[in-house]
C-alpha cells in the first residue's frame, strides 16, 4: 500500500534571507544568520560549537543584526552537526598558548557572561533547537533562550563543571535557579545530571523533545507564532528585565541578567 507523502512544512517553500559580508565575513566558519519572513535563524556553525572569545563575538555580531530589525521578530538558534549542539568551552584553546582561532583568552569570561545576559533579555522571542549535546557553556545558551525544544533521540544537556573540577560561578548558577524547576535544580548543578530529550521535556528543562527531522520546523513554526510579540521591543525587553535583572521581580535582590552583566572573571 503506497503512504502519503508527508506534507512539507510551510517554512520549506520561503526564500531565506542570508547575512553576509562584514561582520559575518569574519566569523563566516563558525555561524550562519538567516531570516524567514519575522524569524531570524541562528546556526551554529563550527563543528562541536565550542565556546571561545571568537565564537562569542561572532554571535554577537548575529545579536546585532537581529536587535537591529524592527517589526515582528523572533529568533531561532539551532545547530549544523547532528551530534551537537554545543559542547561547552574550547579546553584546548584555554590550554593553548600564543596566537589561536579563539582569540583573547583574557576577555572570555566576562564577554561570555554578558552574552548569556544579552540573550536572556534579548527584546524578541528566542527559541532554541536543541539538536544534539549540550554541555556546560552550551546549556547555559540553551537555558537563555524563551522556549526550550530538544532531539527525542540522541544528545544530552548537562551542565558537567562538577565533573570537570570547576565551581560553577554565580551566575551561572542565578541562572539555572532562574531557569529550571526547584527539584530539578539540584541534580543539574550538583550531580551533574546528563539529560535526555524525553527526559528534559518531562523535568521541565524544555517544552517539548522531537525526532531531529520535525526539529527545527517546531521551533520555526513556533517563533512565527510568536513574533508579533517582539513588535514592541521595548515592552518585551522591558518585561525580561523586570524577571531577570537588577530588583528582579521574582528574585530579589538581583536576577541571572544582572549578575550575568556585571560579572567580573578573573
Amino acid at each position: 500500500m503506497k503512504t502519503k507523502d508527508k506534507a512539507p512544512h510551510p517554512w520549506q517553500h520561503t526564500r531565506l534571507k542570508t547575512y553576509s559580508g562584514a561582520p559575518f565575513e569574519k566569523f563566516r566558519l563558525m555561524i550562519k544568520l538567516d531570516r524567514q519572513d519575522t524569524t531570524f535563524i541562528l546556526t551554529l556553525d563550527d563543528e562541536e560549537n565550542r565556546w571561545n572569545t571568537t565564537f562569542v563575538r561572532a554571535i554577537s555580531a548575529a545579536l546585532d543584526e537581529v536587535e537591529a530589525s524592527t517589526g515582528p521578530a523572533a529568533l531561532v538558534t539551532t545547530a549544523s552537526h547532528p551530534k551537537f549542539f554545543s559542547n561547552g568551552l574550547d579546553l584546548e584553546w584555554r590550554a593553548s598558548s600564543g596566537e589561536h582561532r579563539g582569540g583573547d583568552r583574557a576577555a572570555f569570561g566576562s564577554e561570555f557572561m554578558a552574552l548569556m545576559g544579552r540573550i536572556i533579555t534579548l527584546p524578541v522571542p528566542s527559541i532554541c533547537a536543541i539538536n544534539g549535546h549540550a554541555f556546560g557553556a552550551g546549556f547555559m545558551m540553551a537555558l537563555c533562550h524563551d522556549v526550550r525544544f530538544m532531539r527525542r533521540d540522541r544528545g544530552f544537556a548537562c551542565a558537567n563543571e562538577v565533573e570537570l573540577g570547576m565551581i560553577i560561578p554565580d551566575p551561572e548558577l542565578a541562572l539555572f535557579k532562574h531557569k529550571l524547576p526547584a527539584h530539578v535544580f539540584f541534580e543539574t548543578v550538583q550531580l551533574a545530571r546528563r539529560w535526555t530529550g524525553p527526559d528534559a521535556a518531562e523535568a521541565g528543562i524544555v517544552s517539548k523533545a522531537y525526532e531531529l527531522g520535525d526539529l527545527l520546523p517546531m521551533a520555526l513554526e513556533k517563533a512565527a507564532s510568536l513574533a508579533h510579540l517582539g513588535n514592541n521591543r521595548r515592552v518585551y525587553g522591558t518585561m525580561k528585565e523586570r524577571l531577570f535583572g537588577a530588583s528582579a521581580a521574582i528574585n530579589t535582590p538581583d536576577g541571572a541578567a544582572h549578575l550575568l552583566k556585571n560579572a567580573h572573571h578573573e
